[in-house]
C-alpha cells in the first residue's frame, strides 16, 4: 500500500483540492483536522468525529508523553488502538507546547529540559526523543521537533531560533529515519519558522526542502499577531515551499481564517476552536458564530443554522440548546461541539468542491458577506 502520496486535482488561483493517500485512508484537501490532544476530540466520540467529516485528526506528543506516557501507549498497542480511531493521527512535535512553558523550561542546541505542569516532574525533549515518542505513540504524520519564537521579538532572536530549528529539522529527519517499519508506513512533516519576515521564511523554506520531507507546515503564525498580519506572511510563505506537497498551517483557525488560508495556497489545518467554542456555548454558523448563553435564544424553536447538514440542527433547537448551556448540563457542550465539528467540515468540503468546479472565488466572496456581513 502507499505509504504517503499527495495527488492535486484542481486549482483555481492559488487555491488547490486534492488527496493524500496513506495506509490507513484518503485525507481529502483542504482539510481540517480535529485536535485530539490526550487522545480524545473533547466532548466526542470517535465515530461521531468521523461522522462530522473528518478524515485525521491531531493528537499532541507533549500531553501525551506526560500522560499515560508514550510507553505505556505503545504497550497497549499504539494511539490508534488505545482510542479506538482507525484513521490517520498527525501528532505535533511537543514543540510549541514545551516552549510556551516559559519559566519552566531552558533551550540549548540539544533541545528543551522543562518540568511538567502536572507535577514538577523533569524532562528532556529533542528532536530525537520527539521521533521516538511519536514512533512509539503510532502516529502516521509525524511534525519535525522546532521552536516557536513570538512573532513580536527582534529579527536577530528570530532568525536564531529559526537557524536553530533547521538544524533541529535535519535531527529529526534522522531521528524519523531510524525508525524502522514506522518510518516505513509513515510520514514527516518539517516546519517553516521565521516569524513575519520574507527574507527568514525563504532560508527556512529552502533549508527545508534541501533536507526533504514529505509536506510543509507553517509554523509560527496564529500567535497573536493578528489576521491581517497573518495574510500578509501567507501571500508569500506557501509559495516559498515546495507546490507539489501539502501545505498544513498550524493552529488555525476561525472559519473565516480557513477561507482566506486556502485562497493563499493552504491545505491542511487544525485548531481547538470549534471544540473550545462548543464547551463555552459558541455556535458557528453559516451567517456568523452564535452565542447560545444570550436570552434572545430562549424561545427560539429553530434549529442552531437551517443550512446545516448536522444531527443536532436536524434534532434540537436553540431554545432547548440555550437551556442546556445556562444549566451547565454536560450535554450541551457535546451537542455545540458536535455541531461545530460538522459546519467546519461543511466548510471545508464546501471549498473542496468550489475550486473542483472553478468558483472557489464566487464561494470565498458569499461565505464573506454572509459570515462576515461585508
Amino acid at each position: 500500500m502507499t505509504r504517503f502520496d499527495f495527488t492535486i486535482h484542481a486549482t483555481e488561483g492559488k487555491a488547490r483540492t486534492g488527496t493524500i493517500q496513506m495506509q490507513r485512508g484518503e485525507i481529502r484537501t483542504p482539510a481540517f483536522m480535529p485536535v485530539g490532544t490526550a487522545a480524545t476530540v473533547k466532548a466526542m466520540k470517535v465515530e461521531d468525529v468521523r461522522a462530522s467529516g473528518a478524515d485525521i485528526i491531531l493528537g499532541n506528543t507533549y500531553h501525551l508523553m506526560l500522560r499515560p506516557g508514550a510507553e505505556r501507549v505503545a504497550r497497549l498497542g499504539g494511539l490508534h488502538k488505545f482510542m479506538g480511531w482507525d484513521r490517520p493521527i498527525l501528532t505535533d512535535s511537543g514543540g510549541y507546547q514545551v516552549m510556551s512553558l516559559s519559566d519552566l523550561r531552558k533551550i540549548t542546541e540539544e533541545g528543551v529540559t522543562f518540568a511538567s505542569h502536572l507535577d514538577g516532574s523533569r524532562h528532556m525533549l529533542s528532536p530525537e526523543r520527539s521521533m521516538e515518542i511519536q514512533r512509539l505513540l503510532g502516529s502516521d504524520i509525524v511534525m519535525a521537533f522546532d521552536e516557536c519564537p513570538r512573532a513580536d521579538q527582534p529579527r536577530d532572536v528570530i532568525a536564531k531560533s529559526m537557524e536553530m530549528s533547521m538544524r533541529w529539522a535535519k535531527r529529526s529527519r534522522d531521528g524519523f529515519d531510524a525508525g524502522g517499519e514506522h518510518a516505513e508506513r509513515s510520514a514527516l512533516f518539517g516546519i517553516q519558522q521565521g516569524a513575519l519576515d520574507e527574507g527568514l521564511r525563504k532560508y527556512s523554506a529552502d533549508a527545508l526542502a534541501d533536507i526533504g520531507f514529505d509536506g510543509y507546515a507553517i509554523g509560527g503564525l496564529a500567535v497573536g499577531e493578528g489576521q491581517e498580519a497573518m495574510f500578509a506572511t501567507l501571500d508569500f510563505a506557501p509559495g516559498q515551499l515546495p507546490a507539489d506537497r501539502p501545505r498544513y498551517l498550524m493552529g488555525v483557525g476561525k472559519p473565516d481564517d480557513l477561507v482566506g488560508a486556502v485562497e493563499r495556497g493552504v491545505d491542511m489545518f487544525d485548531c481547538v476552536l470549534p471544540t473550545r467554542s462548543g464547551r463555552n456555548g459558541q455556535a458557528f454558523t453559516w451567517n456568523g458564530p452564535l452565542n447560545m448563553r444570550n436570552a434572545r435564544h430562549a424561545e427560539d424553536s429553530a434549529p442552531i443554522d437551517d443550512r446545516c447538514a448536522c444531527p443536532v440542527c436536524a434534532k434540537y433547537t436553540r431554545a432547548y440548546l440555550h437551556h442546556l448551556i445556562r444549566c451547565g448540563e454536560m450535554l450541551g457542550a457535546m451537542l455545540l461541539t458536535e455541531h461545530n465539528l460538522w459546519f467546519y467540515q461543511q466548510l471545508m468540503a464546501g471549498m473542496r468542491a468550489a475550486i473542483a468546479e472553478g468558483t472557489f472565488a464566487v464561494f470565498a466572496g458569499q461565505f464573506r458577506r454572509d459570515y462576515l456581513k461585508t
